[in-house]
């Protein structure tokens, strides 16, 4: 099955808000069977959605599109498709009462008088419940084919498009395909090596991978690898995909941490977790975002104790005991400080386990022996600790990330025995 995605709402094409919606569209139909063939972003004006919705339809018979269905004058997605398929505005009353509860519930007073507009539905549309906000979704199927109208809103959207879409594109689906041919893909993340020298280890094994197509996907965290089959038949394509991630395991070695979009803060909670350790931390230049990489898993206060945030050399001094004098003959930005660092958190949170970072994030205070971009890291495990020091490049906010990264790999590296 083809189809074409719509993204509606003038703040798009300004470049204010970026076009996520039509990408989380993209991912979730590709594994069930479901092309996309076409893209296209459009303003809030209904002549031009209107136009747009006709020749989606003259193409493939079916258009998903987002946004515009706010209660908003500037919300006109609805009327311009209703117009397409001669379907009137009417109202619904038990969606109209829906959303008088709705606000009922969340204490802010009586429905304003604009949402009711949101429970005027095309005639013979089918309202795809959306219990994360006031917009329903819809769909209409008519003699020009089929068109579903999905929120803009990121979460509400992505909430219809698994309860309601992809179930009703399923049936769809099965009853049109007897052979039914999928395009699914596998993530293999990568961190701590270039993706110049991921695809060193990889190139000679790339034609063994047959029909399946490997991309590197370079990032602040590290490189992940794409591993896509492209309309493979649905009883082939996970054995296929999953021996392309068997053959290039082995080569990755220690720099794989895991697949999909697994969080390398929840892998080293896992594994702490599972050989009963706490951990704790201390930073400096990343100012509490390793902690809130940690924090923002859930389940971790099993593991995760607490950490301290010394971003002054007063603070090491006063709150994890680093002696002054190592201050003076290293400098706060040096291995033997972060290992300081690390000894005395693990000793005032009483832990197995600790990491610290201190660095130079910029876009001061660099110096030609320590310029913007160094960082010396240390992990701490029982009696042993390892540590290193790093350049990263990037803006302030990058140099963060790339250091409550490595902290974490170097940790996780730490715990198997790598480092």
């Amino acid at each position: 099955m083809d189809l074409e995605i719509v993204t509606i709402g003038t703040e798009l094409l300004l470049g204010y808000t970026q076009d996520s919606n039509a990408a989380d569209i993209a991912r979730s139909l590709a594994p069930i069977g479901v092309r996309v063939v076409r893209r296209s972003t459009v303003g809030d004006d209904e002549a031009a959605i209107r136009q747009l919705v006709v020749e989606c339809l003259e193409r493939t018979g079916f258009v998903i599109l987002t946004g515009g269905l706010g209660p908003t004058r500037d919300d006109v997605t609805k009327k311009a498709v209703a117009r397409v398929f001669a379907a009137p505005l009417e109202l619904d009353n038990d969606y109209l009462e829906f959303l008088r509860q709705r606000f009922a519930r969340l204490g802010t007073g009586p429905m304003p008088g604009s949402n009711r507009s949101q429970a005027e539905i095309p005639r013979g549309a089918v309202v795809l419940s959306n219990p994360r906000g006031t917009a329903p979704g819809l769909w209409l199927d008519g003699a020009l084919g089929v068109a579903i109208l999905l929120p803009g809103i990121p979460n509400e959207m992505r909430g219809i498009l698994q309860r309601e879409v992809i179930p009703r594109l399923r049936v769809r689906l099965n009853e049109q395909h007897g052979h039914l041919r999928v395009t699914r893909s596998r993530t293999m993340r990568t961190t701590g090596v270039p993706e110049s020298k991921v695809a060193d280890r990889l190139t000679a094994l790339e034609p063994a991978l047959g029909a399946i197509s490997l991309a590197y996907l370079p990032g602040v965290d590290g490189v992940d690898l794409r591993l896509t089959a492209w309309e493979m038949p649905v009883h082939e394509v996970d054995g296929a995909l999953g021996s392309a991630v068997a053959l290039l395991r082995p080569a990755l070695g220690s720099d794989f941490y895991g697949e999909g979009d697994v969080d390398l803060a929840a892998v080293v909670l896992d594994r702490m977790r599972d050989a009963g350790f706490a951990l704790a931390v201390a930073e400096s230049c990343t100012g509490g975002g390793l902690g809130a990489r940690l924090t923002a898993v859930p389940g971790s206060s099993e593991v995760f104790a607490g950490g301290v945030i010394s971003y002054s050399n007063r603070s090491k001094i006063r709150d994890l005991g680093v002696s002054e004098r190592l201050i003076e003959e290293h400098g706060a930005v040096s291995v033997p400080v972060a290992e300081a660092m690390a000894h005395g958190v693990r000793d005032r949170f009483a832990t197995d386990a600790a990491v610290a970072v201190t660095g130079v994030a910029g876009p001061g205070g660099g110096t030609p022996e320590k310029p913007v971009g160094t960082v010396c890291l240390a992990a701490c495990l029982g009696e042993h600790t390892s540590s290193l020091k790093r350049w990263f490049p990037g803006s302030r906010s990058e140099v963060r990330q790339r250091c409550a990264q490595a902290a974490l790999d170097l940790m996780r590296r730490r715990l198997e025995g790598a480092v």
